[in-house]
C-alpha cells in the first residue's frame, strides 16, 4: 500500500487538529446536544480535523459505551466538512474494536493513546500499535508520543511493516528531542503534529512540526488558526503575538501537572454559555476565586 493513498490524511494532520472537549449534562450523562453546538461552533469556524476521544475530551474518564457515542456523535455532526481522527486505547482488544468501529462509521484515522501500562519496552511499544495499525490498514495511524524513552528508530521500525502509520503526536516537551527524534525516524516520512498545543508549536514547528493539537480551539477557533497561518508563512513574530496572547489561558491549564487541562476549558466555555462546567474525576471543577480570571480571557476573545 503506498502512502499516496493517504494524501488526504496526511493534509489533515498538517493543521490545527482540535481536540473537542465531551459536555456532561446535569445528570452526569454525555450532553449530547451541547455536543453538537460545539462540534458545529469548530467546523463553523474553520476547524477541518477533528479528534474525538482525545485527552481534552476526558478520554479515560468515559466509559466504553461512552467513547463509542462519542465517536459516532463527532462522525454524525461532520459529515465530510472535517477528517476524524478518532482516539483508541487501553489493551490492545479494547483499542482494535475501537479503531474497526472508527472504521466502520467512516472515519479516516486513528490516534493511538501512549499506554499508560507501567511497564512499556521499546519493542512491546512497537507491537502494541503493530497489532492496533494491522487490524485497520485503510485508517491512517497516529501515535501518540508522551514517552521520552523511545527513540526514532522504534518509530521507523514500525513503520517499516504498517505503512498507514503517516504521522506523529509528539508531546515529549523538549523541542530539542523532538527535532532529533523526528530525523531519526524520518522528518519528511511521517506528519509532526506538536501534541502539546499552541505554547509549544513555535519550537515545534521550527524542528519539522506541520500541525498542532489543540484545546484552546473549543474556545477561540479564530486564534489557533491565527497561529498555524502564521508559522505556515514562517512568520514567527505573528506566531509569537498570538502565543502572547494565549499564554496565562495556558499556564491556567499546564499548573499543577496539567491538573486543570481540560476544567480550564470547559470553564472558557461555561462562561461563553455553550456548555456546563463538569468535568468528572480525576479532574474537578475551578475553585470559585479562579473562574472570573479564565471567563475574561476567554471574553477578550470573543471580541
Amino acid at each position: 500500500m503506498s502512502s499516496v493513498v493517504f494524501e488526504p490524511q496526511r493534509a489533515a494532520l498538517a493543521d490545527v487538529v482540535a481536540i473537542p472537549v465531551t459536555p456532561f449534562a446535569e445528570d452526569g450523562t454525555v450532553d449530547q446536544s451541547a455536543h453538537r453546538v460545539l462540534l458545529r461552533r469548530l467546523l463553523d469556524g474553520g476547524i477541518t480535523t477533528l479528534t474525538p476521544g482525545g485527552n481534552t475530551g476526558e478520554f479515560y474518564a468515559l466509559a466504553p459505551e461512552e467513547r463509542r457515542l462519542v465517536t459516532e456523535l463527532t462522525i454524525d455532526a461532520t459529515g465530510d466538512r472535517a477528517t476524524v481522527l478518532v482516539g483508541v486505547g487501553h489493551d490492545v482488544p479494547t483499542a482494535v474494536a475501537s479503531a474497526r468501529h472508527a472504521r466502520e462509521l467512516g472515519a479516516q484515522m486513528v490516534m493511538v493513546h501512549q499506554p499508560v501500562h507501567p511497564y512499556v519496552s521499546q519493542s512491546g511499544w512497537v507491537d502494541y500499535h503493530r497489532a492496533i495499525a494491522e487490524a485497520v490498514p485503510e485508517l491512517g495511524v497516529v501515535p501518540y508520543i508522551r514517552n521520552a524513552q523511545l527513540s526514532g528508530a522504534r518509530l521507523a521500525e514500525l513503520a517499516d511493516s504498517c505503512p498507514n502509520v503517516i504521522g506523529v503526536k509528539y508531546a515529549v516537551p523538549d523541542a530539542a528531542r523532538f527535532a532529533a527524534f523526528a530525523r531519526d525516524a524520518g522528518l519528511d516520512r511521517f506528519v509532526w503534529v506538536a501534541g502539546l498545543a499552541e505554547p509549544y508549536a513555535p519550537s515545534y514547528f521550527s524542528a519539522g512540526a506541520a500541525g498542532f493539537t489543540s484545546g484552546l480551539v473549543n474556545v477561540a477557533p479564530a486564534v489557533s488558526l491565527n497561529m498555524i497561518e502564521a508559522l505556515r508563512s514562517g512568520d514567527y513574530p505573528a506566531a509569537m503575538k498570538v502565543w502572547e496572547q494565549i499564554r496565562r489561558f495556558e499556564e491556567l491549564r499546564a499548573a499543577g501537572g496539567s491538573a486543570d487541562n481540560v476544567t480550564v476549558v470547559k470553564e472558557a466555555l461555561a462562561s461563553l454559555g455553550l456548555c456546563r462546567r463538569d468535568v468528572r474525576p480525576p479532574s474537578r471543577t475551578l475553585p470559585e476565586s479562579a473562574r472570573a480570571e479564565v471567563a475574561r480571557i476567554a471574553a477578550g476573545w470573543s471580541l
